[in-house]
């Protein structure tokens, strides 16, 4: 079975010449050959084969692999990159005329991944050039080590640490080396270096359906750039365990692939294959990295994370280790004006975490929990057993808060609220309950340093504009008047600051009732804790009324009002469950 999938595509014949027509566009260092469809040669703006002194340094294959291998041509890098169509060797034709029209008299060094296609015609474009009187060499890179050592003349296959290999030989280029001592280089970096992938899913070729050959739950390891089918398919498993089972491919001492052993420097490259998101391949670099130095006993000196040589649309990724040497790491840090390359992966590493600053005021804060060195007072386990309601009554409505904001905003709601009340329970241990200000500002840096997002800050504000009102009360306790000034206060600090107000569908339309209706009943005279659950109704109406209300702030302002009508506004929700929770609890308490 297949199916038909959205691509942004006019017509799939051309895509290969529009992609360098687009690249060309954007980057002012690069050119193209007016060869267009038969010659698709990318090459660097200011090189000419009649005045460049430098060995020319071209690589080059099928299309379909973007960045690579256009991507990579600049100062530094690529001189060249000759572009075949989509997963097809390019021609002699087109190679020959790249090979012409950046080679000078120190000669050109031609790149090939080891793919049959690519070996004969760029073999021959070679060979024609030769003849022509150009001086040329080849490199071949086979850096696959998902698949058995291969029988007969295949081979393993050139894969994303080709890439590497590119830097290394572009940068001895652009020191001035000659052409066997490029090639000398190119060839040593292509034998240090090994390359495994996992795909998730095929990719879809151009005006073709996307196959589903692998199923749902499956990955495939050792999957080809080209979609062709790898070592074995498999359950997904979690990240940790797919990076062991691809390094101990890659440093297999039984194949023998790279000759790397404990105790030496390498390189790592985590490579998308075209669909993987920055932070999931972020998430797969860390995790690399530290088995790379526990499990293996490698130092790793340098990590590059991106997508380098893709496979179109497929989803999934591959781990490429190089061996690194003094020199290796002098080439792969050397200046390059290649677009994709990344810049900013240079250089050693200082310590990838330092301690979180932290303000005067709690530095002289004791260390032992609030239960060893005080007892809690009435008012302090009145407001203790409010807090934790509080925070478990959010807990308990995490799923329901993110299938409200699944339908109106980014369905994270539940999970960000989640993360605060969590925050609480695990800190509550050390406010000082005795102290109702200082608690609330404790709760307020506690949701600052665990939430984040829009309702992070807006709670953040809320708690920290409390505190600031209840500091103002020179008296030991609180009054229930004084609760009311500060959540009045609250509120409108959340208002300032955010611009919201009644009827905005926001948490202010739960909290915004139940502040009158709390104020209401105390100047009547009701009794606190009466007051309080009164108030806790008027926020859980005002929060089921935001389904009739038209968003007026945050991300449902982008959602029409046929589907706000489905479901009530979830910062409201979550606003008044947390504020009821702490109500029943405070009226539980009076009555044990």
């Amino acid at each position: 079975m297949a199916f038909p999938t959205k691509k942004l595509i006019d017509d799939p014949n051309d895509v290969v010449t529009e992609f360098i027509e687009g690249l060309v566009e954007t980057y002012p260092g690069l050119q193209y050959l007016d060869g267009f469809p038969l010659v698709k040669v990318v090459l660097r703006a200011d090189v000419s084969a009649a005045t460049y002194d430098k060995v020319a340094v071209i690589s080059g294959g099928g299309s379909g692999h973007e960045p690579a291998h256009a991507g990579f041509v600049g100062e530094g890098m690529l001189t060249a990159a000759i572009c075949g169509d989509i997963f097809s060797s390019p021609t002699v034709d087109s190679i020959l005329a790249g090979i012409r029209a950046v080679t000078g008299p120190k000669g050109c060094l031609l790149i090939v991944k080891n793919y049959t296609g690519d070996r004969l015609n760029f073999g021959l474009a070679a060979e024609l050039a030769k003849s022509e009187g150009y001086k040329v060499e080849t490199v071949i890179v086979g850096d696959d080590c998902a698949l058995p050592p291969p029988r007969g003349i295949a081979g393993r296959r050139g894969l994303a640490g080709t890439i590497l290999v590119h830097k290394v030989a572009g940068a001895a280029a652009a020191a001035g080396l000659s052409l066997a001592d490029v090639a000398a280089e190119a060839k040593h970096a292509s034998e240090v270096v090994g390359t495994m992938g996992v795909a998730l899913t095929v990719c879809t070729i151009p005006g073709q359906v996307t196959s589903d050959r692998l199923g749902p739950g499956k990955m495939e390891l050792g999957l080809g750039i080209h979609g062709e089918p790898g070592a074995a398919v498999a359950d997904i498993q979690p990240v940790n365990v797919v990076v062991s089972h691809v390094l101990q491919q890659i440093l297999s001492t039984e194949t023998n692939y790279v000759p790397i052993t404990r105790g030496e420097r390498v390189v790592l490259m985590v490579n998308g294959l075209g669909a993987t998101p920055t932070m999931e391949l972020m998430i797969t670099a860390g995790k690399t990295v530290p088995k790379l130095q526990l499990e293996h006993g490698l130092a790793v000196d340098r990590v590059y994370t991106g997508s380098f040589m893709t496979s179109l649309d497929m989803a999934g990724f591959s781990i490429s280790i190089m061996k690194a040497d003094s020199l290796i790491l002098q080439r792969l840090d050397a200046p390059t004006k290649a677009a994709y390359w990344p810049v900013a992966a240079d250089g050693n590493h200082p310590p990838a975490k330092i301690p979180v600053p932290i303000p005067a005021s709690q530095l002289a804060k004791t260390d032992e929990p609030r239960s060893q060195t005080l007892q809690v007072n009435e008012q302090g386990q009145i407001l203790e057993v409010a807090i934790e309601a509080a925070a478990n009554a959010i807990i308990n409505v995490k799923d329901n808060l993110n299938e409200w904001d699944g339908k109106v905003g980014d369905g994270d709601c539940g999970s960000t609220m989640y993360r605060g009340a969590k925050a609480i329970l695990e800190d509550i241990k050390n406010y000082p309950l005795n102290e109702a200000a200082e608690t609330v500002s404790e709760i307020g840096s506690s949701i600052g340093r665990s939430m984040g997002g829009t309702s992070g800050i807006i709670y953040t504000i809320f708690f920290k504009a409390a505190y600031s009102q209840l500091k103002a009360s020179s008296q030991s306790g609180v009054t229930s008047k004084q609760w009311a000034e500060a959540l009045a206060a609250s509120i409108a600090a959340v208002s300032k600051y955010g611009g919201a107000s009644a009827g905005y569908r926001t948490l202010l339309d739960a909290l915004i009732p139940a502040s009158s209706v709390l104020e209401e009943k105390l100047n009547s005279g009701c009794d606190p804790c009466t007051a309080f659950i009164l108030s806790s109704e008027a926020a859980l109406a005002g929060a089921q009324s935001t389904v009739d209300m038209q968003a007026q702030a945050g991300r449902s302002t982008y959602i029409s009002g046929e589907i706000l009508s489905t479901v009530p506004d979830p910062g409201a929700m979550a606003a008044a469950t947390w504020y009821r929770a702490a109500a029943l609890a405070v009226k539980a308490k009076y009555q044990s």
